[in-house]
């Protein structure tokens, strides 16, 4: 299971994030442009046998973000508090609601490799377009100081190219 210090985490965000009553790995938080967001992790069984956590960002209120470099950086500080666990393993899927998934995509990916501290970790992506035609994009990122990493990389790969696949 998960731990989560959310006083270190607030220490270093600079927006404050409060626990959501019903789940103990769910936050929310209100930007200066008035977005209320849910952030949290919930299991995955992408990988069995590993316990990996899919990332779940949601835009509460859908009102529309300007790239806010307070959420980014709020957001990393969760996610490598998440990270001070050796094993632990994320996934992120981005939503397709409002096909507007790639661009959820390359701004996830493009915050993780702008961080300082990205160093100590794997980030593996991959797209996978479904049987109606949508593009759906997910990614792992996992340390590279995890004991299981190989085996980790290899099921995530093995998990897109199984889910490539077209049914016969």
């Amino acid at each position: 299971m998960v731990n989560i210090n959310l006083e270190k985490v607030n220490a270093e965000a600079p927006y404050t994030l409060e626990p959501v009553p019903y789940d103990s790995l769910f936050y929310s938080l209100t930007t200066d442009y008035g977005v209320n967001y849910t952030l949290g992790f919930m299991p995955n069984e992408l990988l069995p046998g590993i316990d990996a956590y899919e990332f779940i960002i949601s835009n509460v209120n859908n009102r529309k973000s300007p790239r806010d470099l307070k959420l980014r950086q709020t957001i990393l500080s969760l996610l490598y508090e998440f990270f001070c666990q050796p094993e632990a393993v994320l996934i992120y899927l981005c939503e397709t609601g409002d096909n507007r998934q790639g661009y959820r995509s390359r701004l996830f990916e493009s915050w993780f490799h702008a961080s300082s501290r990205q160093r100590g970790f794997a980030y593996f992506s991959a797209d996978i377009m479904d049987e109606e035609g949508t593009m759906n994009y997910v990614a792992l990122v996992v340390r590279i100081d995890h004991p299981r990493f190989s085996w980790i990389a290899t099921r995530f790969s093995e998990a897109v190219q199984l889910f490539r696949k077209k049914p016969e």
